[in-house]
């Protein structure tokens, strides 16, 4: 422990020092849209003989863009940490709660620090660059101003420390998810140097691969469209559609999830020994808040207050709810009685789903996603996961993994205007909606996926040993009998 403490001071020293300089080696660039899906949006405006002034955030679209932040930060404390709380046996209750509630913490401030710069400021087409490293401005004390990030509407801009905020949140979230894969026996200071590494060295490039790009006020004549592109992330310039991140948040935390469950082992008694949910209710409670916090998430990916939202919005409320029926009643043909952990599995496969195709897709799509997403992470969770044969304790695997390439497949399909879906923009000069062919999209999405699978994969095997070679990984068993609470914590749940 004392090497761990040491290591993160001297690694906080060192970026203390070192980040002014770098921040100052280049001026910076404005910030990009969040992601690649495209948004309901008005022509530019046609030139004039004078200059205009600049454009202004919308106060409207200011104010639902906190709103959002705020509802994904409710997805994470306390909705997540209650939900997987909820299904840990009761020695490990608040060894949960702390795994989510530091590491929340712990990635906001690297957001800050560096992580920011390198998922959304210009770099190539892998990862981003220094401009904003402690969010260097974004904001100038001096004569009071505040930098602007691009939405997906031209002239149309958003403050930049909203959308720095509406972002960490996201990558938060995403580090918290893989959690769920090694409760029950992992180190507290092992988890922590494992989400420095991975959140650096997977989430970062992942969501500059996605998501980076240089926003619609950047495209301002035909004769610089590929000059334009060429300055995105590479997974965006192949034309993949990842409204709110199935694949940067659930597909990157679903298969380091399973990557770790497979590392640190299973838990001891494992298939011999009850380990059920302690407590149901809890885990209903979490549900419940994840689907409200996830219109944030979702319809908060638009950016803007508009008709994108209003689609996003309307997709996550049905295909949550359609999830939550085809689990249901597809665990209750099967194994003869439905659940309430069924239930509330189906609702989190349901928005897990949703999350790629929530402006993305029609009516239609949601209705075909939630009803695929409800049955096909059922399975997930029962045949997949005997095939794998890994102690993935919460199914972060079938239920994230197998729910965002699900999400991702079904957006390529959906997204098509005769499916009823929006199309999206293939010429961001002048604005206008365009569709090759379902074949063509859905073969973009399968790559985008398979970069992304193999990417997380391979940082998380790594970031894992490195973990386990500086503290070890796993505790004791003597300690992992007696409960993480007390052995880790020094604290109880509850006190009968």
């Amino acid at each position: 422990m004392k090497r761990l403490l040491t290591l993160l001071a001297l690694f906080g020293v060192l970026g203390l020092a070192a980040a002014p300089v770098i921040a100052q080696d280049k001026p910076a660039a404005q910030a990009p849209a969040a992601a690649a899906a495209p948004a309901a949006a008005p022509a530019a405006a046609p030139a004039t003989a004078t200059a205009k002034p600049a454009p202004t955030p919308n106060k409207g679209d200011t104010a639902w863009m906190l709103t959002s932040t705020a509802l994904v930060l409710l997805m994470s404390v306390p909705a997540l940490a209650l939900f997987y709380g909820g299904l840990v046996r009761s020695k490990n209750m608040l060894s949960v709660l702390m795994q989510v509630f530091v590491t929340f913490s712990l990635i906001t401030v690297l957001w800050c620090i560096y992580g920011y710069s390198l998922a959304f400021t210009e770099g190539n087409a892998f990862i981003g660059g220094f401009d904003r490293l402690f969010l260097n401005g974004t904001f100038d004390s001096a004569k009071g101003d505040y930098s602007m990030a691009a939405t997906f509407s031209k002239d149309t801009p958003l403050y930049e420390l909203v959308y720095v905020a509406f972002q960490a949140t996201f990558a938060a979230i995403t580090c918290c998810l893989i959690l769920g894969s090694l409760v029950e026996r992992v180190k507290f200071s092992a988890i922590l140097i494992f989400m420095v590494l991975w959140f650096t060295f997977s989430y970062l490039p992942v969501a500059h691969m996605v998501w980076f790009w240089v926003g619609p006020d950047a495209y301002t004549a035909a004769n610089v469209v590929d000059a334009q592109n060429a300055k995105a992330g590479l997974l965006w310039q192949w034309g993949a559609l990842d409204f709110a991140g199935g694949t940067v948040v659930h597909i990157n935390a679903g298969v380091a999830g399973l990557v770790g469950a497979y590392v640190i082992g299973k838990r001891i008694g494992y298939g011999k020994e009850a380990m059920s949910p302690h407590n149901l209710t809890m885990t209903m409670i979490g549900a419940s808040l994840l689907w409200f916090g996830w219109f944030g998430f979702n319809a908060g990916s638009a950016l803007e207050a508009n008709g994108s939202a209003a689609l996003a919005f309307m997709n996550t409320f049905l295909a949550t709810a359609c999830a939550v029926l085809a689990w249901t009643f597809g665990e209750w043909l099967f194994k003869g009685k439905p659940s309430m952990l069924g239930a509330a599995s189906g609702a989190v496969a349901g928005l897990v789903a949703i999350t790629p195709a929530a402006g993305n897709v029609g009516i239609p799509g949601a209705f075909v996603i939630g009803l695929s997403a409800g049955l096909i992470c059922l399975w997930g969770c029962n045949g997949l996961k005997k095939l794998l044969q890994a102690d993935d304790a919460l199914d972060v695997f079938g239920v994230h993994a197998i729910g965002g390439i699900l999400g991702a497949l079904l957006t390529g399909v959906f997204n098509s205007p005769q499916l009823g879906g929006p199309g999206f923009y293939n010429n961001w000069f002048e604005m206008k909606p365009g569709y090759e062919s379902i074949g063509a999209q859905l073969w973009i999405q399968a790559q985008a996926i398979g970069v992304v699978f193999v990417w997380t994969a391979v940082v998380a095997l790594i970031a894992f040993k490195i973990a386990d070679i500086i503290v070890g990984l796993r505790v004791t068993e003597e300690s992992e009998r007696e409960g993480l609470d007390i052995t880790e914590h020094g604290e109880s749940a509850y006190h009968m």
